[in-house]
């Protein structure tokens, strides 16, 4: 168990604030406690001296030892409350008071002053304006809701207390059991991260699921979920998508990955199973809870009717799990078996007259093939099928093969003392097929995330004082955006860039042109102009003697074009041979919760149409940076598709990994783009920069 295990599993509750005045939240979390918590519940409130028949304290102090503290007094008294009950030796408190940051500024203020108690008197804060905290093990229930939690293995956060009764009350009528359950509230001192990690080690918890709004520390919470995940799934909600990581964002990597992109990848390289819905969020801890994983994503269907058949095979193709190809003697047992009108193949028809014997046999020869990982079995109402009958049936053949099974028994009342029989071996039932075949999908998805193997980044030989240097060029500019000007940043980090400069008159221009072989590009190098190409400011195959000429064109189409515009120059560089390479962009944008997110995707002028890109949280090793470059649709282009000569992929996966490294050691660059990063057989080259540096933070934080 963890350090909060003393918060789940007191002996003795203080309610600090019980009253008995009808209405009140302090008279409910006191009745809730009262009627089902196994330890003792302690009333204090200098203002009684008995509270529904139980003896009253004046204070925390002058009360029995206190394990946990309720406290449900008004917000200006909050602080002082907290200070009695760490006074009289407790270090676990839940602050159901609302009033603190949601409100305004002196709510905030209040919530200041309770983070520095909690940090000076080393206390387990849970809120403030929170619902309250559950513990089934126990019969504790520490909230003013209206319901008790049923006995189960799932343990349960939410962000929203409203969530929680609701959840509550359908949960009951499910049969569905919880371990703990907390209302996180305002999350000033515990948050998700405190309770993943608390659960992760917690042997009784089976799955951790969660709604969440936001998370605080994406870094934080992304460690504690890959270590739990290693045992135990999380299933999340994750609601509350904004824009804010993306606002004002001057990048291509800003403006494609706000904050909700953040939260797919962090979540994703977390190991935590997102749901789409409550409904997914529960099917998917159902069958989390009670099943043994699939070997293999083979699904076999046993079925007596054909349209629920059907619909199931389709939820399959939906999902990461395949439909399993049958081995030959697996068809000649199930011909053997079945009546003629049968259908033997998968999803196999045992015909409306299937009786149990019928169902249980053709279940048993699926789970017999070596190509079957799970199974689910489709009822319809028959007169000859006992539903109670075929949940014997079924609990017997899981637990004879170990392979997870669920069912999906059309109709109502008729299937529900079978599904509660089923419920008590493990297995979830479903009416819809595709709920079904979506348990069985978290199963595979959470095996997947067990045996998958995380790469620790690479730490590349660098020059890191040299890139300081260059990033330190802000403090001494207008605004905070550095260009092609600053390429050596990259060559500081190893990632290689084509032979130039950059000039500031044509002489020196023609100077350059003739030390690079061949013809040149020649760009505008000005940090307010983006989009260079789309008013002349880029020019491709420029020999010596027209160099002089076209600087001076470009350098007039960029004032006429945007006269306050700063223009540092012109890019004189190497001419690429670009009809064998490919385009891409490597950026990063700086997540509010998460920190560095890396982009990789198809660049050059479609990387704002397309999109075709992929992301992940820096900082990543290898086998992430690969992963970034399949994902994306444009890959095959870069593998050699259509007779082209592959590219050097394993220069943009190492490319990836520096910029992942330059962007993990400098927490001051909040946005960059590398595009195009063009990609050839002979390697990359970055051909165009942009950042965005917060020089302040440059002088706290960066190495």
């Amino acid at each position: 168990m963890g350090r909060l295990s003393a918060l789940f599993d007191p002996e003795t509750v203080a309610v600090v604030g019980a009253t008995d005045r009808e209405g009140a939240v302090g008279r409910a979390i006191l009745e809730n406690l009262r009627d089902g918590f196994d330890g003792e519940v302690v009333p204090v409130n200098p203002s009684r001296e008995t509270v529904l028949g139980l003896e009253c304290y004046e204070d925390a102090t002058s009360a029995p030892p206190i394990d946990l503290a309720v406290v449900v007094v008004p917000p200006d008294i909050v602080i002082e409350a907290i200070r009695d009950v760490a006074d009289a030796g407790t270090e676990n408190v839940v602050v159901i008071t609302a009033g603190f940051s949601e409100t305004g500024g002196e709510g905030a203020e209040r919530e200041r002053r309770l983070r520095e108690i909690a940090a000076e008197r080393n206390l387990n804060v849970v809120g403030p304006n929170s619902l309250g905290i559950m513990a089934t093990a126990n019969g504790m229930n520490a909230t003013f809701g209206p319901e008790d939690a049923r006995e189960g293995s799932i343990s349960f956060m939410s962000q929203s207390g409203a969530f929680i009764t609701a959840v509550l009350d359908w949960a009951n009528e499910q049969g569905i059991g919880f371990r703990d359950v907390v209302s996180l509230g305002n999350k000033t001192v515990l948050d998700e991260t405190d309770f993943v990690r608390e659960w992760g080690s917690d042997p009784n918890t089976d799955v951790v699921i969660g709604y969440l709004e936001d998370i605080d520390d994406g870094q934080d919470f992304l460690e504690a979920a890959r270590e739990v995940t290693a045992d135990t799934p999380i299933v999340l909600v994750k609601s509350g998508r904004t824009d804010a990581g993306a606002q004002a964002a001057s990048s291509h990597t800003g403006a494609i990955a706000g904050s909700e992109r953040a939260y797919e990848a962090g979540l994703e390289q977390a190991g935590v199973l997102r749901a789409r819905s409550v409904q997914e969020l529960f099917d998917s801890a159902r069958a989390l809870a009670g099943l043994p994983e699939p070997e293999s994503d083979g699904v076999a269907v046993v079925t007596n009717a054909g349209g629920p058949g059907v619909l199931t095979t389709d939820a399959v193709g939906d999902s990461t799990l395949e439909m399993a190809d049958f081995a030959d003697g697996t068809f000649d047992r199930l011909a053997a078996a079945m009546p003629d009108e049968a259908n033997v193949y998968n999803p196999i028809d045992a015909i409306g007259d299937a009786d149990v014997e019928r169902f249980g046999e053709a279940l048993e020869i699926a789970l017999e093939d070596p190509n079957v990982g799970s199974a689910v079995v489709v009822a319809a109402p028959t007169a000859v099928l006992s539903y109670d009958e075929l949940a014997e049936t079924v609990i017997e053949k899981l637990e004879t093969h170990d392979t997870p099974v669920v069912t999906c028994l059309m109709g109502g009342e008729r299937a529900r003392d079978a599904e509660e029989r089923l419920r008590e071996s493990g297995i979830p039932n479903y009416f819809d097929p595709s709920r079904a075949v979506s348990g069985l999908d978290a199963l595979a998805r959470f095996r997947d995330i067990r045996e998958r193997t995380i790469d620790e980044p690479a730490t590349f030989d660098v020059d890191r004082e040299r890139a300081r240097e260059i990033l330190a060029r802000t403090k001494r500019r207008d605004d905070n955006r550095l260009g092609v000007e600053s390429m050596d940043l990259l060559e500081a980090y190893g990632i290689p860039t084509p032979q130039g400069e950059i000039v500031d008159d044509p002489d020196r221009a023609r100077e350059v042109a003739e030390s690079i072989e061949g013809d040149v590009v020649m760009k505008i190098v000005s940090p307010d102009i983006s989009h260079k190409s789309d008013i002349g400011g880029v020019r491709v195959g420029v020999s010596d003697a027209d160099v002089a000429d076209t600087y001076e064109d470009v350098v007039s189409r960029a004032r006429n074009y945007q006269p306050d515009a700063t223009i540092v120059g012109v890019q004189i560089q190497e001419l690429l041979d670009l009809e064998a390479s490919t385009e891409t962009i490597v950026g990063m944008n700086r997540d509010p919760q998460f920190g560095p997110l890396v982009l990789f995707g198809l660049g050059g002028i479609f990387v704002e149409i397309l999109e075709d890109t992929s992301v992940r949280v820096a900082p990543i090793g290898e086998g992430e940076a690969r992963e970034m470059v399949d994902e994306i649709q444009a890959a095959p282009l870069l593998r050699g598709a259509r007779g082209r000569e592959p590219a050097d992929v394993d220069g943009v996966v190492e490319t990836i990994q520096r910029l992942s490294q330059l962007v993990t050691d400098f927490p001051s660059i909040l946005e960059l783009d590398i595009n195009p990063l063009v990609a050839g057989p002979d390697g990359v080259q970055a051909i165009d920069l942009r950042l965005t540096v917060d020089p302040d933070d440059l002088d706290t934080t960066d190495p």
